[in-house]
């Protein structure tokens, strides 16, 4: 028997299922990064390659899931965004 540890606090969670078109969505918890795939198998493959390997963070949804890209930006956006344009003026 294989004892499987629960994700490290540095490790967020990634939500893979389909959306109403029937494609398969892989989307990180707090919609960071996520994609459309046409098979399983790649929208995995991506959820593990984004997270670091980390298959134990991997969450099927069975329901219906749409890929949100209009997720809050991280908060380092803003103070990166005011620091290029403190260098421009």
């Amino acid at each position: 028997m294989e004892i499987v540890e629960p994700p490290s606090r540095d490790t967020s969670l990634v939500l893979i299922g389909r959306n109403r078109s029937g494609q398969w969505v892989a989307q990180q918890q707090h919609g960071l990064y996520g994609g459309l795939f046409t098979h399983r198998a790649d929208a995995v493959r991506y959820a593990l390659f984004e997270n670091g390997r980390h298959p134990e963070s991997l969450i099927a949804i069975e329901g219906v899931l749409e890929l949100d890209m209009a997720a809050p930006l991280p908060a380092i956006l803003p103070a990166a965004t005011h620091e290029a344009r403190k260098r421009a003026a």
